[in-house]
């Protein structure tokens, strides 16, 4: 590395100085940089973050606060060995912020004892996003992400990283502790954390490295396959980068305290050699003309490799303020362990290039981790030993608390700096913090306002969140006008999906049904499938519907999930209030709802007037739904039905196409792909001539 690059890169192991400095010097007007995005969705188009982007401008920071000044700080504090110092008091700490000393008000140490913590009794199972959210929020819990960055690991090296990776899940985690796995394109929408430590182990052997390897492995590669492997690099590069940025949005949503991505990498390239820059990516050695020229071929020039370095500067600062704001770590971990060339002698490049470029990605990963107060494991062959750091950082350190004596409302960075009286010990602590706006106290201190979203929308968002703990099958209840003054009533049922880490001894197989009436009565007793249907037939074990006639009004029903031996899996109860479709001027019997994925169910349900709605309300983007609404109106008149779109705020998004042949339910189908993942609502209305009319809102749940 020549003199020029060296000192680039040591401008970049003083991040505060980066991040007032550079950063600051792109933040003019109260601005923030950008970069808070999932992994995975960058396009070619846009290789260069413009400075215009600022997505992060419209997020307060994530610091741990108590009132609007109020700044925490997690402090590590080791001996020379390693070994966590914990025996300070509140005296042994100085913090100053920008320089200026602060008074620390608050003082705690923290310690988390894997024996301690299974006192409470085994570590629940992550079956939901609030169970997710719950679990998280608990301090005797460490969150981890693994990012297997296997754009970065030639294949091979993977092989090495493996076993300490699953020594470190098998022996180094508490039961109680959270891992989530990803990959650079991995949406920060699909990253879960879970304890099943079996699925973690069975995901990091799948791990295989593709360093330099740009054969497109799915439609968003093909897009730059036919790029020039300098900019696919450079693409690889961002795209990793970002996924930095995902995981530390994810786990900053989930907790305050302190948290580690462990960065699976051999860090990051600049520009390639000639020799490996091919025209076309995906096409190694094919019309490159410096292929196998060995050492006699160009060298970039001082602008290119400057320009370079700049690049990787700048999408480097961006990771810094995404992980000050989440009090997130990385540790890097190089599958290399002491490496000697970047390259490889096959590759024909000369020695001094070799060593500058792998100085460079060792430097990117050093410069990763010191920046976000964490720890580069490289040029070691023993990575279980740098990897049980990882855990005593996270398992012993001090947490600090000062408000602010500058108060600071720019929404700027704010340099932290922590010093201990006592000598010979090494003091790690996050670097700073990125204050409020104006705009943003404003907003905190504002009087809360009254929730403007109509109240029979928040009802069914709520019913949409509630999640089904617990249950080993999902439910759906419908009525419909039935014959002579009755209410048809129908009851199906699927079982639950068996999520990874959940214990379940036997899926659910049949329901035995019980409706009760108000005065004790047994309206209906069966079970779903019914006992005629034979073993092993199908319906068995996959859910099934039945439909009876009841009478109006309040009704009990008793679900009894039973196994394939007939043993009771689970019990449950709901009291319902049927409706009376004869006395009401105008309604909506219950909307049925269905899951189609091809053309040819699509046409199979249009067909079958009898289908069985999903009890679902949650499906992906893949999925096309498909709504049949029976609407009555007085005098056996059937009335127009229309729909719209609604957001979960309650505004309408579309006009929705609706089917209706005369005396039939109106259909209504609609595509999801077009929508983003969120929460969603159909809203159904029907009106007479006379003026009444009736209204129904569908609520769902869209996925990847």
């Amino acid at each position: 590395m020549n003199t020029s690059r060296r000192a680039i890169f040591a401008v970049l192991s003083l991040v505060a100085l980066v991040a007032v400095g550079v950063v600051q010097g792109r933040d003019q007007g109260g601005q923030q940089p950008s970069g808070q995005q999932p992994s995975g969705q960058q396009q070619p188009a846009g290789l260069a973050a413009p400075p215009a982007q600022q997505a992060d401008q419209q997020q307060p920071p994530t610091t741990i606060r108590r009132g609007i000044n109020y700044v925490s700080v997690d402090v590590i504090v080791t001996d020379k060995d390693g070994k966590p110092v914990m025996d300070l008091t509140q005296d042994d700490f100085a913090v100053a912020e920008d320089g200026k000393p602060q008074k620390v008000d608050t003082f705690q140490i923290i310690k988390l004892d894997a024996l301690e913590t299974m006192e409470s009794g085994p570590p629940r199972p992550i079956r939901d996003d609030n169970d997710e959210e719950r679990e998280a929020a608990r301090p005797d819990v460490r969150l981890f992400v693994l990012l297997l960055d296997d754009y970065h690991v030639q294949r091979g090296n993977d092989l090495s990283v493996k076993k300490p990776l699953i020594e470190f899940v098998q022996n180094q985690l508490a039961p109680a502790d959270m891992v989530a796995l990803m990959y650079p394109l991995t949406p920060i929408t699909d990253l879960r954390f879970s304890r099943n430590r079996d699925a973690t182990i069975a995901a990091i052997n799948q791990f295989e490295g593709r360093k330099f390897d740009y054969r497109p492995r799915n439609m968003f590669e093909e897009k730059y396959a036919m790029y020039p492997a300098q900019t696919v690099e450079r693409i690889r590069n961002q795209i990793s980068m970002d996924a930095l940025k995902s995981a530390a949005m994810k786990m900053g949503a989930l907790r305050e305290g302190r948290k580690a991505v462990i960065f699976v990498s051999e860090g990051f390239t600049g520009i390639l050699p000639a020799q490996m820059s091919d025209p076309v990516a995906s096409m190694p050695g094919f019309n490159n003309p410096y292929k196998g020229a060995g050492a006699n071929t160009p060298q970039p020039t001082a602008r290119d490799q400057m320009i370079s370095d700049s690049d990787l500067i700048y999408e480097m600062q961006q990771v810094f303020a995404a992980m000050s704001r989440q009090n997130t770590s990385i540790y890097s971990v190089d599958p290399r362990g002491l490496a000697v060339f970047e390259y490889g002698v096959e590759k024909g490049v000369a020695i001094t290039q070799d060593a500058n470029a792998l100085r460079q990605t060792q430097d990117t990963l050093q410069v990763l981790a010191a920046n976000t107060d964490g720890r580069a494991i490289i040029n070691r062959n023993d990575l279980a030993a740098g990897m049980k750091q990882i855990i005593r950082d996270s398992s012993a350190y001090y947490l600090l608390g000062y408000s602010s004596a500058q108060a600071p409302t720019d929404g700027k960075f704010h340099q932290i700096k922590v010093n201990v009286k006592r000598k010979g010990i090494e003091v790690r602590a996050r670097k700073g913090y990125w204050a409020y706006t104006v705009d943003d106290v404003a907003r905190a201190n504002a009087p809360r306002k009254e929730d403007t979203v109509p109240t029979a929308v928040s009802t069914a968002l709520n019913d949409l969140a509630a999640p089904a703990r617990d249950r080993s099958a999902h439910f759906w209840i419908g009525t419909n006008r039935g014959e002579n003054g009755l209410t048809h009533l129908t009851f199906s049922w699927e079982p639950a999906a068996i999520v990874p880490g959940q214990r379940q001894e036997e899926p659910a197989a049949k329901i035995a049904l019980t409706a009760i009436a108000p005065d004790g009565r047994q309206v209906y007793r069966g079970r779903v499938p019914p006992d005629d249907l034979p073993p092993g037939a199908s319906g068995v074990g996959k859910g099934g519907a039945i439909s009876f006639d009841v009478p109006p009004g309040q009704l009990q029903l008793k679900m009894t999930v039973e196994g394939s031996r007939g043993q009771v899996i689970d019990t449950f109860g709901r009291e319902i209030t049927v409706p009376d479709f004869t006395s009401v001027t105008m309604s909506f019997a219950t909307p049925r709802v269905y899951r189609v994925r091809t053309i040819p169910e699509l046409n199979a349900l249009k067909a079958n007037p009898y289908a069985v709605p999903t009890t679902e309300r949650e499906f992906s983007r893949s999925d096309r739904l498909y709504v049949r609404a029976d609407a009555y109106a007085p005098g056996g008149i059937t009335p127009p039905v229309t729909a719209r779109l609604l957001n979960r705020g309650g505004q309408q998004m579309s006009e929705l196409k609706v089917q209706q042949a005369p005396g039939r339910p109106a259909e209504i189908e609609l595509p999801l792909s077009p929508l983003a993942a969120g929460e969603y609502l159909i809203e159904l209305n029907a009106r007479s001539e006379g003026g009444s009319s009736a209204q129904e809102l569908i609520a769902f749940r869209v996925g990847r």
